[in-house]
């Protein structure tokens, strides 16, 4: 019988080699040159690496590929156009990460709102504060939030625990929640902007010196989506000049920031480095498990899940 040939990082090896049926034949890799020639052998691929020019890289040459796996939610920087133009099924890690990210965004809400960093500064210092250096409170405060897949649906379900007012924009737009051609105007009414959505050239630089002009100067900017989706020079210029409140940034361009970028200085800007998705012990395993159940689908030429569009890019 002819095998099925899967090629997979041996990072995730451990999780799933035991479990593989027995008309899977796996080969795994340890560096991006051994991607490079197992790639043209796969017909299940999962080519997860940081930099994103050497994951499209092995994923081109992978010419016999007709079903990518992914653990990343965003699929920027893959050749959509040639996986399309090949047939390719591309799953992806949409959801995988979404309870971690949620958590993060609350994290920084509440960071900014109490100023607990300058609480971590005054410890670093043995310095007893008699004044909370923040004080605003998440209670009663109104949020727009960009972005209505997995993350965007947590992240709003532990803003309402905190009574936060929360107003989602989607494509199909209901009573609490706006059209995408409608968010722009209403920007002034909201204390926080928060970004949930994929990178595509839709969403680039969505927010630019326009949408930063039209925020409430004491809002704060939450980005976990992609850094294009946002204009980052101007809204270097809008906290430089204190035209928004502040700023809280798991993503920037590039990635990872320079050492020498203004951003890292500005008192009102919080960086967590792209952090979100990573505080968690179950990244991996949550993987595993959402592969193996889509091999058995596969093997039964049942539909995979999450299946991305490679028109819309998510």
């Amino acid at each position: 019988m002819t095998k099925t040939k899967f090629v997979a990082s041996s990072l995730i090896r451990a999780m799933v080699e035991p479990r593989l049926p027995d008309w899977v034949e796996a080969h795994w890799y340890v560096t991006k040159e051994e991607a490079m020639e197992l790639a043209p052998l796969a017909e299940i691929g999962w080519f997860d690496m940081y930099d994103k020019k050497d994951m499209a890289a092995i994923i081109t040459a992978a010419t016999n590929l007709k079903w990518l796996n992914s653990i990343y939610a965003g699929v920027d920087g893959m050749p959509l156009a040639e996986l399309k133009k090949r047939g390719t099924k591309v799953t992806n890690g949409a959801g995988i990460n979404a309870i971690t990210i949620a958590e993060y965004v609350v994290m920084g809400m509440l960071n900014i709102a109490k100023g607990y960093r300058e609480v971590m500064h005054a410890q670093d210092r043995h310095e007893w504060l008699v004044d909370s250096p923040g004080k605003v409170e998440l209670y009663g405060s109104k949020a727009l939030l960009l972005g209505y897949g997995a993350i965007g649906k947590l992240i709003e379900e532990r803003l309402k625990a905190f009574n936060v007012d929360v107003t989602i924009v989607r494509r199909t737009p209901g009573p609490s929640s706006l059209a995408p051609d409608a968010w722009q105007a209403r920007l002034g009414e909201f204390d926080w902007v928060i970004l949930a959505v994929p990178a595509t050239p839709e969403t680039e630089e969505m927010i630019g010196a326009d949408e930063l002009a039209e925020m409430k100067q004491s809002a704060v900017l939450v980005n976990i989506a992609r850094g294009s989706v946002v204009d980052q020079d101007a809204l270097v210029q809008a906290l430089q000049d204190q035209q928004i409140g502040g700023a809280f940034l798991d993503v920037t361009t590039p990635e990872p920031l320079p050492a020498d970028h203004p951003l890292w200085s500005l008192d009102n800007c919080h960086i967590s480095m792209h952090l979100s998705g990573r505080a968690q012990d179950k990244m991996f395993v949550r993987s595993a498990e959402r592969f193996l159940e889509n091999l058995k689908r596969y093997h039964k030429g049942e539909k995979l899940e999450p299946l991305v569009n490679l028109d819309l890019g998510y």
